[in-house]
């Protein structure tokens, strides 16, 4: 590819980055903003209340993890402060990456060695 197909290609992918990025910053905007005149301005985890300057601190959650749904009711979003939005996504990510063993449920053993399975066996025969 020639220098100037490259210049093209690269300023065309720059385009359709920025793009994406308004895009994002148009819908958070409008969720945002509708979430906020819905909900009582608290953080649903932690119960801090937040106005003023404060009030940026306070995001806005999607239950089920989609943010393109977005019901004008607000029945997918909650109110979240910025560590307790951190934590419930790091809670998400760890249940996606461990399974139902982040969840506090039962999951298959990992090793299927048991040391201890002849422990009686081996204790008789020394006696």
């Amino acid at each position: 590819m020639s220098q100037d197909g490259e210049k093209n290609e690269t300023g065309r992918q720059q385009q359709i980055i920025a793009e994406v990025r308004r895009n994002k910053e148009l819908r958070e905007k409008t969720y945002r903003e509708r979430a906020l005149k819905l909900f009582p301005h608290v953080c649903a985890k932690c119960g801090r209340e937040f106005s003023g300057k404060k009030l940026k601190e306070l995001t806005v959650h999607h239950r089920d993890h989609d943010h393109d749904n977005n019901p004008p009711d607000g029945s997918n979003w909650e109110l979240l402060c910025i560590y307790c939005h951190d934590n419930e996504h790091s809670r998400y990510l760890d249940a996606e990456w461990y399974g139902a063993e982040a969840q506090g449920g039962e999951q298959e053993p990992v090793s299927s060695h048991k040391p201890f399975s002849d422990l009686a066996a081996l204790l008789k025969n020394k006696e």
